[in-house]
């Protein structure tokens, strides 16, 4: 039996009322449990109203709809809960210890009992020796260990986290994420559970022993699922690997169905997804990236483009799966293949595509072999319909026969008759790639 919720949100959403009887709705009704014992991360492409969702859940903001419990009770009272901001948001004119202590203050907490629970929440932070210091004279790492320590100070029921870690630098950002994971490890951390709400999927999948996907427009839950995986966890093996890219399917299909979590085995999906792009966009994105033995970060590129990251995505998804680029903690880089399929003329360009869809895209390889079986090398669309409909909607197993139509054509694998709904194959087969 689980335990009882810290927080429940049954139905709630958030709607602006606009001019007539429209209104423009925020987050779609929504039911969320935080539990006790439990690490959970919100993640969602920009938009989704993750933000919005977290002030709702610590009160700063109240729902249009819906209603929310506290330890089992309906109450507009945020309770005792700590919010960690992305900015420091310390107080320049007073110390690290004061600044602590603000909040022990605004509860009229006496002096010295302040000071006894300031000190020891840095301590737990690491920050013990920093009491009469400065916030000018902090580096931001410390910045935020400041900020945690005047969270923790109240020994919150949930401790709440906005992007944490996105202001540090990587190796700064590493090491909060590794103390935090240990101190609540070791049961150190005066709080029943933390809420961070993160747009980088490796530290979800590192952090969180649940995590929750949000779509857009409206924002809604996507997929809620527990991670199965011990602490510390390694982010080479297999199945960490394998909850990164069915977060980055979830994220990167907003219209398809999520489908099922990843099995710990790194055994080839049967149901594999087709990302939703041209071969253009692949082409043009190679282009862009620096000579293979060099690594281009992910979330630069997609700035450098003007591109919010889940735009980028699909390409990237795509190149990656067809073996033109590989994707490794955030960084993209190019291989020997994509680098002659950039620099190939646009005959040879196919020919490399061709050759790398037959070896990597299971539908592909199915449709080409299913034709080259029939006698009259015709084959209706049906029977492939019929195969990624067990797996997929029915929206989305349109688009997956309309992407790998498009893929075919372009690579001269095999063509479609639109009016008789059959694929063919094209005469004659184009060169080999080899050459």
């Amino acid at each position: 039996m689980q335990p009882q919720p810290l927080i429940e949100a049954l139905a709630i959403e958030k709607f602006y009322e606009a001019p007539g009887e429209n209104r423009i709705q925020v987050i779609a009704p929504l039911d969320l449990a935080i539990r006790p014992g439990q690490i959970v991360a919100l993640l969602g492409p920009s938009g989704s109203g993750k933000s919005t969702l977290l002030r709702m859940l610590t009160g700063l903001s109240q729902p249009s709809a819906g209603k929310i419990l506290r330890n089992g009770v309906e109450t507009k009272d945020p309770g005792n809960l700590a919010i960690v901001f992305q900015s420091f948001a310390l107080f320049p004119w007073l110390t690290v210890q004061e600044n602590v202590e603000a909040p022990l203050e605004a509860r009229g907490v006496n002096k010295i009992e302040r000071a006894e629970r300031s000190r020891r929440a840095l301590d737990v932070v690491g920050l013990d020796g920093f009491e009469a210091a400065y916030p000018k004279e902090l580096s931001g790492g410390m910045k935020q260990r400041v900020g945690f320590a005047r969270a923790l100070v109240v020994e919150p029921e949930v401790l709440f986290m906005d992007e944490p870690f996105s202001a540090l630098d990587v190796l700064t950002a590493e090491n909060l994420r590794n103390q935090v994971t240990e101190l609540w490890a070791d049961k150190k951390l005066p709080t029943q559970a933390i809420f961070i709400v993160t747009h980088n999927i490796e530290e979800a999948v590192l952090l969180a022993d649940r995590i929750i996907v949000l779509g857009r427009n409206p924002g809604r839950i996507r997929t809620d699922f527990e991670v199965e995986l011990a602490q510390p966890r390694d982010r080479k093996s297999p199945p960490f690997v394998g909850y990164v890219d069915y977060i980055y399917r979830v994220l990167t299909q907003p219209d398809a169905d999520p489908g099922r979590l990843p099995s710990a085995s790194p055994k080839r999906e049967l149901h594999q997804m087709l990302p939703h792009v041209r071969p253009g966009g692949i082409a043009g994105l190679l282009e862009l990236l620096p000579d293979p033995g060099q690594h281009a970060d992910l979330y630069r590129l997609a700035d450098d483009l003007g591109l919010e990251l889940d735009e980028i995505l699909p390409v990237v998804e795509a190149a990656a799966l067809l073996g033109f680029l590989t994707v490794k903690e955030g960084d993209v880089e190019m291989t020997a293949l994509g680098y002659r399929f950039a620099n190939a003329d646009i005959l040879h360009q196919k020919v490399f595509f061709r050759e790398a869809a037959v070896q990597h895209v299971i539908l592909i390889d199915r449709i080409r072999r299913a034709l080259e079986t029939k006698s009259d090398h015709r084959v209706p669309d049906e029977f492939f319909h019929d195969f990624l409909d067990e797996h997929f909607s029915e929206d989305e197993t349109k688009r997956q026969l309309e992407t790998a139509i498009l893929w075919g054509r372009y690579s001269e694998l095999f063509d479609y008759d639109a009016a008789q709904k059959r694929f063919f194959l094209t005469e004659p087969d184009p060169p080999a790639a080899h050459a």
